[in-house]
Order: structure tokens, then sequence, then C-alpha cells
């Protein structure tokens, strides 16, 4: 699939029609103005201010001091050639040092949460761009499930919107 054709699920971040965020079962990303470089927001307890954006490509984030982690997350979508046939690729980095409370809360709460949201964000996308859930869909860990329990929520998915 062409990178234009993925470029606005990119693009929806934080919206009213957010396509990429795992909103339905985890805290929706919002930001004080609609995504751009200076918007500041977050999800859930996580805050963060985009810091570049280059739409439909590439949005960068930076974390908010006081969070334990010092660093950035970002979403990229670029093309990809396998085996001769063009695609694209849609990719999650992250990058942070640890410090204070985090030094204990990344090893055994935010890690597991924060790949499942990624790991849900990656599965919405695929079932936004070809209809259908993906061949192998992520599946929450035993510790994520106890872990939303403890906060009131769920254990399970809830059904996944049509795309």
């Amino acid at each position: 699939m062409a990178p234009e054709k993925v470029a606005p699920l990119l693009d929806s971040l934080a919206s009213e029609n957010d396509r990429l965020w795992p909103v339905d079962d985890w805290p929706p990303m919002t930001f004080d103005r609609p995504l751009g470089v200076g918007a500041t927001g977050g999800h859930g307890s996580m805050t963060y201010t985009v810091v570049a954006y280059t739409p439909g490509r590439m949005v960068t984030f930076e974390l908010t001091p006081g969070l334990g982690l010092r660093g950035h997350h970002r979403f990229v979508v670029e093309p990809q050639t396998r085996g001769g046939h063009a695609g694209t690729v849609v990719r999650h980095e992250a990058s942070a040092r640890v410090h204070g409370r985090m030094v204990w809360m990344w090893p055994l709460i935010t890690r597991w949460v924060h790949d499942a949201v990624v790991e849900d964000a990656l599965d919405r996308c695929h079932r936004e761009l070809m209809g259908t859930p993906p061949e192998r869909p992520a599946r929450w860990s035993p510790w994520v499930r106890r872990l939303r329990v403890k906060r009131g929520l769920p254990a399970e998915r809830s059904a996944p919107r049509e795309a």
C-alpha cells in the first residue's frame, strides 16, 4: 500500500476522527490544538509536546519533564520495497532515559502498558487500511490485563469499531 493511503491515519492523531490511536481500550491522545509543532497534551498520565511533524510522514513527541522519562517517541510512515513489491511501513520509535520513580515503574508497569498500547495502535492501523484484523493480532499479556483490572478497566479488549 502506498504511503499516501496511510498518511491520513497519522494525520488524524488526536482528532475527533482519530483512526490510529486505540481509543476503544486506552485513554485518547489529546492536544491543546490540532496536531502540529507546539501542540501539548498526551494520553492518560503521559504528557508530551509535538516537536516535529511532517504531515503524512512523521510526528515526534518530546516527553514532558517530571514524568521520570527524558526523551521522545514518534510515529513514522515510510515506503518500503520487499521482494520487488512496494509497500509502506508504519513504525513507532521510542528513546528515553528513566529516572526517579520511573526507574522501578518502567520495568514493572509502564513498559508493559506502553507496548500494549503501541501494538493496539498498529493493529488498528491494519484494520483501518485493510478492513480486516491482522492475521495475528497483538494479545495483552496476563500482566497488562491484571494492571487494567487494578485501574478499574476491563481485562478484555472491546470489540473493534468497523473500519
